[in-house]
């Protein structure tokens, strides 16, 4: 399947703690509905679920038809604005998650060598920290030759979760291997511009307003209950035409 139809998302919560480890999951949630509505195959590759009902992060696989083209605009610093419900003085909080949009290599663009694989095997953890499996099924995969640590621990099977362990590291090397060659190309320099660039915010979810807001295009829409319920196809389509 090509790189167009084949693509990992990694959710991370950034800025603001419980709150943006819940909008994390409000996230995943939008982005899975889109991809049921959308027809494509999705599998949850990794997460890590925090004691209230949120995720520090989620790492899942889509495929199907123009997956890349629909959501490689999706990558980013999302902002959500709203009162918790831990607020009890009604204070509006501010959170963050970053957004990576990584299609999956072809097998000639990137090969692992099992000489520089170190595979390790754990108890798989729940919220808080605590084992939630008594066998040892979580596995860390470390690159060598580039240090690169990935972890998955979501199948209750060993050999699935090394699967997935593999597939993200696989995506991660490929997107390395893209940005040290644009670093050559465009020189040190714009690649600090373009590094900064991706930390900007690229959208708001203020909830108090109801209103979603792209800073890219400066555009707005209302009723922020259906946009998080997967209803995405104007946003979408509007940001592929438009950047």
């Amino acid at each position: 399947m090509s790189e167009e139809n084949s693509i990992i998302m990694e959710i991370r919560a950034g800025t603001g703690g419980q709150e943006a480890a819940l909008f994390v999951g409000d996230l995943y949630g939008m982005y899975s509905k889109y991809a049921f509505s959308q027809g494509w195959k999705q599998k949850l590759l990794d997460a890590h679920p925090t004691e209230i009902g949120g995720y520090k992060e989620i790492i899942f696989s889509l495929s199907g038809e123009n997956v890349f083209s629909q959501m490689k605009c999706e990558a980013g610093v999302h902002r959500v604005q709203r009162i918790p419900k831990t607020e009890k003085l009604g204070r509006i909080h501010t959170s963050t998650a970053t957004i990576a949009v990584l299609p999956k290599p072809k097998e000639t663009e990137i090969k692992l060598r099992p000489d520089e694989i170190k595979t390790d095997v754990y108890k798989s953890s729940g919220p808080g920290g605590q084992n939630v499996n008594k066998r040892m099924t979580a596995v860390r995969v470390t690159h060598l030759p580039t240090g690169l640590v990935v972890s998955s621990q979501n199948e209750r099977n060993l050999l699935q979760n090394k699967e997935n362990a593999m597939a993200i590291l696989a995506v991660r090397l490929l997107e390395r291997k893209k940005t040290e060659e644009q670093s050559k190309i465009s020189g040190s320099r714009n690649a600090q511009i373009h590094a900064a660039e991706r930390a900007e915010k690229i959208r708001t979810y203020n909830f108090p307003q109801d209103r979603l807001t792209d800073h890219r295009i400066k555009k707005s829409w209302h009723n922020l209950e259906k946009i998080m319920s997967g209803k995405l196809d104007k946003i979408i389509k509007l940001l592929q035409s438009s950047l």
